[in-house]
């Protein structure tokens, strides 16, 4: 693999998987990477974008394309249905590792990583020290691990409706505080952060890991991510993530980045989890 092109497929077109998409085709070729295949739930959003020959129309297909990395950024309903059968033909980096929540999923893409020698990437995205709390998971030193994540309510998408009421000026409420394990079905595309916060510090899990979410109208520019970490004998750690972005956006705009760099790493780590 070091003598060629790292060849990439995309799951997804949204606004994250476009931004991969075009960073491929301007930057590929100077930093070894090179398209495979990208698919979207719809087509015709690919036909102006892409030469045919690398659109993928049917997800099934993509053992018919020679891959080294399958990036998923769309929901976490594909890494539930075509994770393992991912993991099995190339590595995964998993763009919705809030599906990992669901603690049997999880052990079947651990299990087919080791078993198919893959390695599932999971990229930091907005999360701000991850490898230093991976350090302290490791070490056993991890004693506590807590995230707030704050956005204007138009950037969130949450189910059952649990912010259809708010009003422009009403300021800051706490939707929701509690277990990572029982925040990410309610708002699958909004906690990525935390699941990898939550993958990062694997002695506390999903269960163990606390995560907050945050309405509030003023933050009409950016998102804002707090970790706070506690380890022994009184150690601590805060930090404050200010993350710039636009009214109804997901993501925010240093994350984009943070993904490609994530992207970067994923040459091959041999049957793990490994985040990036």
């Amino acid at each position: 693999m070091a003598d060629r092109s790292l060849k990439v497929g995309i799951v997804g077109y949204g606004h994250l998987g476009r931004f991969l998409v075009e960073k491929i085709q301007r930057e590929g070729p100077k930093v070894g990477l090179q398209l495979a295949f990208v698919w979207n739930r719809n087509p015709d959003k690919l036909k102006d974008s892409l030469p045919k020959e690398l659109i993928l129309h049917d997800l099934s297909d993509f053992t018919r394309r020679v891959t080294d990395v399958i990036v998923e950024v769309c929901h976490p309903h594909i890494v539930k249905e075509f994770g393992v059968r991912f993991l099995s033909h190339a590595n995964f980096l998993v763009g919705s590792p809030s599906a990992l929540s669901d603690t049997q999923l999880e052990h079947e893409l651990r299990t087919a990583a080791k078993q198919h020698g893959k390695t599932l990437y999971v990229p930091s995205g907005a999360l701000w020290g991850g490898q230093d709390i991976q350090k302290m998971n490791d070490s056993g030193t991890l004693r506590a691990l807590s995230i707030r994540m704050s956005k204007h309510p138009s950037c969130f998408r949450l189910t059952g409706g649990l912010l259809s009421d708010w009003t422009e000026g009403e300021g800051r409420r706490v939707l929701y505080h509690g277990s990572v394990a029982e925040l990410c079905p309610i708002a699958p595309n909004n906690v990525n952060t935390m699941a990898a916060a939550a993958i990062a510090a694997s002695k506390l899990g999903f269960h163990g890991v606390t995560g907050e979410i945050v309405s509030d109208t003023a933050l009409a520019d950016y998102h804002i991510v707090e970790v706070e970490v506690i380890g022994p004998d009184g150690f601590s750690v805060k930090t404050v993530r200010q993350n710039p972005a636009k009214l109804g956006a997901v993501t925010g705009n240093a994350t984009y980045n943070s993904f490609w760099s994530s992207l970067l790493v994923c040459k091959g780590h041999g049957g793990r989890v490994y985040l990036c």
